[in-house]
């Protein structure tokens, strides 16, 4: 969809504000999407996210909705719970009448609603959740992810290292699924392309739980040529800050996943670093087709500029209903059916669900961390696709558990 068109297309949901998102049809006749996360918990991610499905949903509906039926999303907060998690996953499909689920932004909470959706038969799109093992290890027929994984973005990263003269390594990530595939994944890529390097440290602080003193004091004793940062959120600041201050960053590359997105530089205001090799989302510099399109609908909307969450909250929608629409119908095995080698366009450009590990093609942006008006952003930066990240269908088969 053109910028114009979309432009075109929010004018005439504006008119229609005071109707509710399924306003095309009946409540009755709606398609229901079963959506959990972690509203409260991770609120600067998941505000923005929900904004985005919003979004999508007021385009989608105002065209006509999927399959000639409306499409609408039920909303719930499992407080990063993966047992409450699931417990409103079944209420959704068996309560509230959800074709399925998909949300999550923490690892052990999608691995929980995956290895539910697997046993019960239920279709999940993993919308944010990074760990490698959502698809490999752990995957299983029923669970799809929508963001370039960990193994992907680590591997962008792992290509922008090798090509310094950086020989030892410290890594710092949270105790957790998503942090030990960002670990392994990134030193697997970079020995893979600089045999030679070394890893010399590594500290593992507990999720939203850092010691950011004692971390720092342990990256430096180590002495690396440079570091490998996974820490995102409350955590990232924290690390931010005692490493300024203790002069931890200085004459250091330090590569930082996610940590240009718009939910954690954000926040660190002046104290954001600089130089660092980042993903992100520059959604400043984001002018044409449909990048710049979903952006400047997204201002008109919220008032507001789009976080990668409103990015991903988007893209979501787009999937589902291109799923449903290849589908033609509201049934799970039609629905994992159609789900397998499923291409869209979107704002990242096309994307296609591999059949052989049901992970999307979604690319991801790399950069330079700076300070532009006392604010953290990413400049320098380049959109790599993520198809080119990807293990081999042979790889795949070594990784993924027979079915």
């Amino acid at each position: 969809m053109k910028r114009k068109t979309i432009l075109k297309t929010l004018l005439s949901v504006a008119t229609m504000a005071t109707l509710p998102l399924a306003s095309a049809a009946t409540a009755q006749d709606a398609i229901i999407i079963g959506e959990i996360n972690h509203y409260k918990r991770l609120a600067a991610f998941t505000g923005p996210y929900k904004q985005g499905i919003e979004l999508a949903l007021e385009e989608i509906n105002a065209a006509g909705g999927v399959i000639d039926r409306p499409l609408e999303f039920i909303f719930r907060d499992d407080q990063g719970e993966p047992g409450e998690a699931i417990k409103i996953a079944e209420e959704l499909m068996t309560r509230e009448g959800a074709v399925m689920l998909t949300g999550t932004i923490l690892s052990n909470v999608g691995l929980a609603i995956s290895s539910f959706a697997a046993e019960k038969g239920y279709v999940y799109l993993a919308s944010e959740p990074l760990a490698d093992a959502l698809v490999w290890s752990a995957g299983n027929p029923y669970t799809f992810r929508l963001r370039a994984s960990t193994h992907m973005q680590a591997a962008m990263l792992a290509e922008e290292a090798a090509k310094t003269d950086d020989v030892t390594y410290a890594t710092i990530a949270p105790n957790y699924a998503y942090g030990k595939d960002a670990v392994a994944a990134f030193k697997a890529a970079l020995i893979k392309l600089k045999p030679d390097v070394e890893f010399v440290g590594e500290q593992w602080p507990g999720v939203f739980k850092i010691d950011a003193g004692a971390e720092v004091q342990a990256l430096e004793r180590a002495k690396p040529d440079a570091i490998y940062n996974v820490t995102f959120g409350p955590d990232l600041a924290k690390f931010v800050r005692e490493g300024g201050d203790r002069g931890l960053f200085d004459g250091r590359n330090v590569y930082g996943l996610l940590s240009g997105e718009p939910e954690y530089i954000d926040p660190l205001g002046d104290e954001a670093p600089e130089g660092w090799t980042v993903t992100g989302y520059p959604w400043q510099d984001l002018n044409d087709g449909e990048a710049g399109a979903f952006v400047d609908a997204y201002q008109a909307r919220y008032d507001d500029y789009p976080r990668i969450g409103s990015l991903v909250g988007y893209m979501t929608v787009q999937s589902i209903a291109a799923a449903l629409e290849k589908a033609g119908s509201t049934e799970t095995e039609a629905i994992r059916a159609a789900f397998e080698d499923l291409t869209f366009d979107s704002p990242m450009g096309e994307v296609t669900y591999r059949s052989i590990d049901n992970q999307s093609t979604a690319g991801a942006y790399v950069g330079k961390t700076a300070l532009k008006d006392g604010k953290g952003v990413m400049v320098d930066w380049t959109f790599k696709n993520g198809a080119d990240y990807l293990p081999s269908d042979e790889e795949v088969r070594a990784l993924r558990p027979s079915e």
